[in-house]
């Protein structure tokens, strides 16, 4: 047998897989991705100085009560857990996260999806992850629809004047504005993206500045007017 057959692997044989990542399917579209990561940057960004928290977008969630990822597992659109280290993940693996499961779920309708998220799903995410707060978001058709726990079973949340939901888990409500899924403040301003944020801060820098020029200006018209009448500013 030459060198290159002994060298090459046998047919038959199956290498084990390494460690498992989250196993989610493609998005339904570039709206369900485009909505994914506007909940994840907007609620970063708000939390940007927590470190108790981990949310997360089409990630599995492993929770086998024989602790085995290759049964019982699902994975939302969009999660957060409170309560735990803020670090990058893989997958959330219940049994390496203290037992802990989200706190507060949002599932993204599509025709494919939306029987089992308003069924099976629902009925899982209310008895087995007794996650407090679920709520489904439709990209296409706009509907929004939210419950929290209760007694063990999910009751709908009441809407407030302007149709948001108020979420306790995050203590914010979450609400469409421009065919989109936002966070707002029980105050009711809009939680801003980063790229919004920027857009502020440079707005803001833009209108201290102009009122600078102004009072600059102002100033050098009041001087012009002493010096007319043989004043100097400078001693005054």
């Amino acid at each position: 047998m030459s060198v290159a057959q002994e060298l090459e692997p046998a047919a038959d044989i199956i290498f084990p897989p390494g460690d498992i990542e989250s196993d989610e399917p493609p998005l339904e579209s570039d709206l369900h991705l485009r909505q994914i990561i506007l909940l994840l940057q907007c609620l970063e960004l708000w939390w940007q100085n927590r470190n108790d928290f981990y949310a997360a977008g089409n990630l599995t969630i492993y929770y086998s009560q024989r602790q085995l990822k290759s049964e019982e597992f699902r994975g939302p659109d969009f999660f957060v857990v409170r309560g735990c280290e803020r670090k990058p993940r893989k997958s959330w693996v219940i049994w390496q996260e203290d037992g802990k499961y989200p706190n507060i779920i949002v599932e993204l309708l599509s025709p494919s999806t939306k029987a089992t998220d308003k069924g099976l799903k629902k009925q899982i995410y209310q008895d087995i992850f007794r996650t407090p707060e679920y709520f489904w978001f439709d990209p296409n058709n706009l509907e929004f629809v939210g419950f929290h726990l209760v007694d063990g079973n999910y009751q709908p949340i009441e809407p407030n004047p302007q149709s948001w939901l108020w979420s306790q888990q995050l203590d914010l409500y979450l609400g469409v504005q421009n065919n989109q899924l936002r966070y707002f403040t029980a105050q009711g301003e809009l939680v801003p993206t980063p790229e919004e944020l920027a857009a502020q801060e440079k707005q803001r820098a833009d209108e201290e500045k102009q009122r600078a020029d102004e009072e600059k200006q102002r100033a050098e018209r009041l001087a012009a007017k002493l010096r007319e009448l043989n004043i100097d500013p400078d001693f005054l």
